[in-house]
């Protein structure tokens, strides 16, 4: 029996690019973390003959399917993993696809898997880390569901554990060829092979190809002739291959009604200006060396603004690169070295510049210089010399480097350093920053090497009556003043909440007075936002507690500040200098009735 495999010719390309898409910038990386040898590593992505053993710690590690990817042959005859274990599934689904989800949910309790998901009462983050496989119905609602975006961050953050568990099998239900995927969606499941269902054929003979997949202990989902699709056949494709997050999405009517998700379309109809911040942050990119710095809570319009800056500086001659921390794996932030090379490989990959032996040959000087100096020079001595043109770096999501001090002093001390650099010298002055974060710097930094005072901040407000007034006419809604101030009684101006309710009245699923009567209970359209919100608050006591406080007065409250920004982080406050109240309505009444 043959003991040893190799990568069949044909997927090595593509396993080399799931090294830096797994926070594995480098081979060295990934052979430190799995203790082999280096020359192991170079073997298996060179197709070379490996262990077998190394070979199946390779794929977990990678997210990869070992049978789909070994050059198999006849001889070949490993252990299998027994199959008579009784299998965990957590279904997930948007409401619009019950029915289908029942009946398949059905299907495998009848073939003896154990079932749970979205009706479930046990907590998801307590069920998920002990499930063997989460199948995610998609259909085109799946976009606007918070709950299933945040279980998918989930799974995605518990593979950094055990990695490919549980396996994500998506099934597309119904999906048209060309349709909005949000950025997060797309981010999250991009490198993972989906099936394409026509809701309306025979539901066993799904059940039984899941079933096949199940108990051959498959992680991903097979290339099955009849169900296999790659996402770009899902989305449109001049838009995929764009370099920036604000072409992800795929133009809609100027002013059809637009589903209220993730960032609004750079040619979106309902985009609301906030005068005069637009207006300065376009004339401040422009400049050499600028930094913008963008803050406001959860769903407040930091990526949808990003988006339009970074689209300015396209217009005006400058390479545009948009990156999000979020979609990054907790691995990435084991440390800086890690950490910066990970930046650098993905700058890289965004400007198709990712030239390996130029990243090893600067890894390799972080181990004398330091990695902040290395990264500064790839930057000043490769990439910026590369593009030749002004480089406009968009950084979203920076909060995630706020939990690890190691990182955050070594990261912020080195954009502060790039910032600086272009008032003294040529090249950086082609080097352009926005920053995007949810929180106050909760953190200590050196006031000389924080980004956090520099540069042109912007705090974003919510909406004004008359904004609200502006977008309920473009939802094609004649609302006066008055009927304006009912809707901003319950949720304040906040744009995510105010767009989700003027799209339920536009589509007749709900009207407003019913929308204003049943907004905090189960039923209402918020509740998937409000449950997410809940779910969130449970997987971190001392912030549930801190919550409990605030509902439970009708006063302001003095929070210790790191609970106070990541409350305000979330979107459920508003801070009041040093004190606390809940952002609207809808908070309050919807927390009160469940945490008092």
């Amino acid at each position: 029996m043959t003991r040893s495999l190799k990568v069949r010719q044909e997927y090595t390309t593509k396993i080399k690019s799931s090294l830096l898409k797994n926070g594995f910038p480098s081979q060295k990386i990934l052979a430190e973390n799995l203790a082999i040898a280096q020359s192991t590593i170079s073997n298996f992505l060179n197709a070379k003959p490996v262990d077998f053993v190394n070979f199946l710690e390779i794929c977990r590690i990678l997210g990869l399917e070992w049978r789909d990817i070994a050059d198999l042959d006849d001889q070949f005859c490993p252990e299998t993993t027994p199959t008579n274990l009784i299998k965990k599934i957590w279904l997930s689904y948007s409401h619009s696809d019950t029915r289908l989800a029942i009946d398949l949910q059905q299907n495998l309790q009848a073939a003896g898997y154990e079932i749970f998901g979205n009706n479930s009462h046990i907590p998801a983050d307590i069920y998920l880390k002990q499930s063997d496989y989460f199948v995610l119905l998609l259909s085109e609602h799946t976009n606007i569901s918070e709950m299933i975006l945040e279980q998918i961050r989930l799974v995605k953050d518990l593979h950094n554990n055990t990695p490919q568990k549980p396996a994500i099998l998506p099934i597309c239900i119904d999906l048209p060829w060309q349709c909005e995927i949000s950025f997060d969606l797309l981010g999250y499941l991009a490198e993972i092979q989906p099936w394409h269902w026509q809701g309306s054929n025979n539901i066993n003979i799904l059940t039984r190809k899941i079933i096949d997949i199940i108990k051959k202990n498959r992680t991903t989902l097979s290339l099955d002739k009849e169900l296999a699709i790659q996402w770009h056949h899902i989305i449109n494709t001049n838009n995929q291959s764009q370099k920036s997050v604000t072409n992800y999405y795929h133009p809609l009517p100027t002013s059809a009604p637009e589903i209220p998700e993730g960032q609004v379309n750079l040619d979106s109809h309902f985009y609301i200006d906030r005068p005069p911040i637009e207006t300065r942050c376009y004339e401040t990119i422009s400049q050499p060396g600028s930094l913008i710095r963008i803050k406001a809570p959860r769903q407040m319009g930091k990526t949808s603004l990003m988006a339009r800056i970074l689209h300015h500086a396209e217009n005006q001659g400058s390479k545009t690169v948009a990156l999000s921390f979020q979609l990054a794996n907790q691995r990435v932030f084991s440390n800086s070295n890690t950490f910066l090379q990970w930046f650098c490989a993905n700058v890289s990959l965004e400007l198709g510049l990712l030239d390996r032996s130029q990243l090893e040959k600067y890894t390799d000087l972080a181990e004398i210089i330091g990695s902040n100096q290395s990264c500064k020079a790839y930057f000043e001595q490769y990439l910026l010399p590369q593009i030749n043109q002004p480089l406009t770096l968009g950084l979203d999501e920076v909060d995630r480097i706020f939990e690890s001090h190691e990182i955050a002093d070594d990261f912020f001390g080195l954009l502060r350093s790039l910032h600086e650099e272009a008032k003294r010298r040529d090249i950086w002055k082609n080097f352009r920053l926005i920053v995007v974060h949810s929180t106050e710097v909760y953190i200590p930094l050196d006031v000389n090497k924080s980004p956090f005072n520099v540069g042109l901040p912007i705090e974003l407000p919510e909406f004004t009556p008359q904004q609200v007034q502006e977008l309920a006419q473009r939802y094609q809604l004649d609302w006066p003043l008055n009927t304006v101030e009912k809707i901003m009684n319950l949720v304040g101006g906040h744009p995510y909440l105010l767009r989700l309710a003027m799209y339920a009245i536009t589509q007749k699923d709900i009207t407003l007075p019913e929308l204003l009567e049943n907004a905090t209970t189960e039923t209402g359209i918020y509740s998937d936002h409000l449950r997410r919100m809940m779910w969130n608050l449970e997987k971190y006591p001392e912030l549930k507690l801190a919550m409990q406080q605030i509902v439970d007065v009708n006063t302001p409250v003095r929070l210790p500040s790191v609970l106070a920004f990541k409350l305000n982080s979330m979107g459920l406050i508003k801070l009041q200098g040093n004190d606390c109240t809940t952002r609207c309505y809808l908070y309050y009444q919807y927390f009160r009735d469940r945490l008092i």
